[in-house]
């Protein structure tokens, strides 16, 4: 009788928690519900979103429920508010408490990721670093988590221009992709690699990993806007290294095959089937981004060839397309792209005589800058270099030395530091009586 009784209560207690969390779960999809409509809404209505999932805390729920809702409202804060510091706060707690749950992989990543990228905006990349190290730490079962937050540790590494541990992460990266079986995945973290590598000018270092890369992406079968991605990620990589080595002829071959992948790729369509590897599931770029990048490899081309009227045509297709792609996308390269876009036709004006078109463009970067502190900062001495150049060709030579001054103090590159350090000696030389500064700057 006892065991009997024994028995009956436990089964009441078990249908009494199963009452209480289908109740819980009721109530929840019901904030929930509410929470994602009034997010959607159009216009969104963020602040009744934010209360409805607020809302949530009070009915005290399970430690899932509560990181899952933190990273909501993180997330929402985050992205549709200006209040950091709440967003901070709600991250920071779904990180904290997803990290006790097990097998909850997907919110306390994404925290962890999110929290970062919070970081980072606030200047605060000190707490960003250790918070993606651990988190990568504690990936490694998580093919696709361990490689998304190895390219982001990555990228923070590059934007503080620190790109040998930048490449260091990279080379972490291709190596647990092939060990998980990810070619697709490899060959990305390696033409990143290659990209750092011409970015530092390690042309010796580039050659070989390009082969390789062209290895993979040849042999690699899969996901054909996938494999046609990497594809123009590679040709994009052996154009640009044929350029810096000046071998302008010897970009041809790869132009065209670039030309011809993205005919290619626009005439496939997305496959909505998803990688049976996990470690598979990144983009490189969207195929409109794609399409202005090939645009601007081919002005870059056409303005070392010497060809300006076919550099102006491509130009000139690409800011339409890129003027298009602005009314409905605010991702940040596709200002980077109009910024170099205009500097390179802005030099293609002032050659041909177009002084006035000239100036308007770099009006045009002027603003462009001026919305992006990232922007203006990796620009500033290139913006001070085309003022000078106008300068130059209106004949206003005290000008168009402050201009080339202000820009060799502003850059570290040092191509551009020759081209603007060459023009300097030459407003001294038209000047006159100037050769002792003439002799300093050539050896500054």
């Amino acid at each position: 009788m006892a065991a009997q009784a024994a028995a009956a209560a436990q089964a009441a207690a078990a249908a009494a928690q199963a009452a209480q969390a289908e109740a819980a779960e009721s109530w929840y999809l019901a904030l929930l519900g509410f929470a994602e409509h009034f997010r959607t809404s159009s216009p969104p209505k963020i602040r009744l979103c934010v209360h409805c999932l607020q809302a949530v805390f009070p009915f005290k729920p399970p430690q899932r429920i509560e990181a899952r809702t933190h990273l909501q409202l993180g997330s929402v804060l985050y992205h549709h508010t200006k209040n950091s510091e709440q967003a901070r706060s709600h991250l920071e707690k779904a990180w904290l408490i997803s990290q006790q749950i097990p097998q909850f992989e997907d919110v306390k990543f994404e925290a962890a990721s999110l929290l970062s990228e919070l970081y980072c905006q606030e200047n605060s990349v000190d707490a960003a670093k250790p918070l993606l190290r651990k988190a990568i730490q504690i990936s490694q079962q998580t093919p696709y988590w361990h490689c998304r937050l190895l390219f982001q540790l990555a990228q923070l590494h590059t934007l503080e221009k620190d790109l040998v541990s930048a490449c260091d992460l990279l080379g972490v990266g291709a190596e647990y992709a092939r060990v998980v079986g990810s070619e697709y995945t490899r060959a990305l973290f390696l033409l990143s690699k290659g990209m750092l590598l011409l970015m530092e000018r390690k042309l010796q270092e580039v050659h070989p990993l390009l082969t390789l890369c062209g290895q993979i992406v040849e042999n690699w079968q899969g996901n054909p806007i996938q494999k046609e991605s990497l594809r123009v990620f590679f040709l994009v990589l052996q154009v640009t290294h044929y350029l810096d080595a000046g071998q302008v002829k010897s970009v041809k071959p790869c132009l065209k095959q670039l030309q011809q992948c993205i005919q290619t790729i626009s005439t496939l369509h997305d496959d909505e089937i998803l990688p049976s590897n996990p470690a598979d599931l990144f983009h490189w770029l969207p195929k409109e981004h794609m399409c202005v990048l090939v645009y601007l490899v081919t002005v870059m081309h056409s303005m070392q060839a010497g060809y300006l009227e076919k550099a102006q045509k491509y130009t000139d297709k690409a800011l339409m397309q890129l003027e298009k792609l602005k009314m409905l996308d605010c991702s940040p390269i596709l200002s980077s792209f109009q910024v170099i876009l205009l500097e390179h036709i802005i030099m293609c004006r002032l050659v041909t005589g177009h002084k006035a078109t000239a100036l308007q463009e770099i009006s045009q970067v002027c603003q462009l800058c001026q919305q992006s502190p990232r922007l203006f900062s990796n620009h500033a001495a290139q913006l001070h270099t085309l003022l000078g150049l106008y300068c130059v060709s209106v004949n206003c030579m005290d000008n168009a030395e402050a201009q080339f001054t202000t820009a060799l103090r502003l850059t570290n590159h040092q191509e551009l530091w020759a081209f603007i350090v060459t023009n300097l000696a030459s407003v001294y030389i038209r000047e006159g009586n100037r050769h002792q500064e003439v002799v300093a700057v050539q050896f500054a």
